[in-house]
């Protein structure tokens, strides 16, 4: 196995979160892995994405320029990343903000409204999880177990009120996207 996906959105939307769990969850399933961050000068509301590679060799290069999978969670991101998809791979898409229409049809598409859901569940905040849900459903890479193992060693101490809902996040992105 050797694949990567590249996560992009606003500042604040927790992009770089989910690349984290991500990337924890595959190396707590012995997985190779790199995760790579970056972002503009502004944090909150400026763009921001990471890559995760994951491989069962050892990961050569973090940098990705064609991504084998690209979850995007704003308009801006769907527009910048649509094109450069390898052929073969998976485009998970905020339909809650995106409201563009797919132009490729040598990539799946998964159009989940994640903020919509992460509305309904009690926080529009967590549509960064319901995303990384509807992701590992679509390409299973790593279990759902896994993430959830890893968001309860990183959502301790004070943010250890944030597990139970960020649970329940992935569960419903992972369930909506069938």
């Amino acid at each position: 196995m050797d694949s990567n996906v590249l996560i992009s959105g606003f500042g604040g939307q927790g992009v770089l979160f989910i690349g984290q769990l991500l990337a924890n969850a595959c190396m707590n399933q012995d997985l190779n892995v790199t995760w790579f961050p970056a972002y503009g000068a502004e944090m909150r509301g400026g763009t921001v994405n990471c890559s995760v590679c994951m491989s069962d060799e050892e990961v050569a290069c973090a940098f990705v320029d064609e991504p084998e999978n690209v979850i995007a969670l704003n308009a801006p991101s769907f527009e910048r990343f649509e094109s450069r998809i390898k052929s073969g791979g998976i485009m998970v898409v905020n339909s809650s903000l995106v409201k563009s229409k797919p132009s490729r049809a040598d990539i799946t598409y998964k159009f989940v409204p994640m903020t919509d859901i992460a509305y309904k569940s009690g926080n529009e905040k967590m549509a960064n999880i319901v995303s990384l849900g509807a992701f590992i459903k679509a390409f299973p890479v790593v279990t759902k177990e896994a993430i959830i193992e890893t968001m309860k060693k990183k959502l301790t101490g004070r943010k250890a009120d944030m597990l139970q809902g960020n649970i329940k996040a992935l569960e419903e992105g992972f369930e909506y996207s069938n």
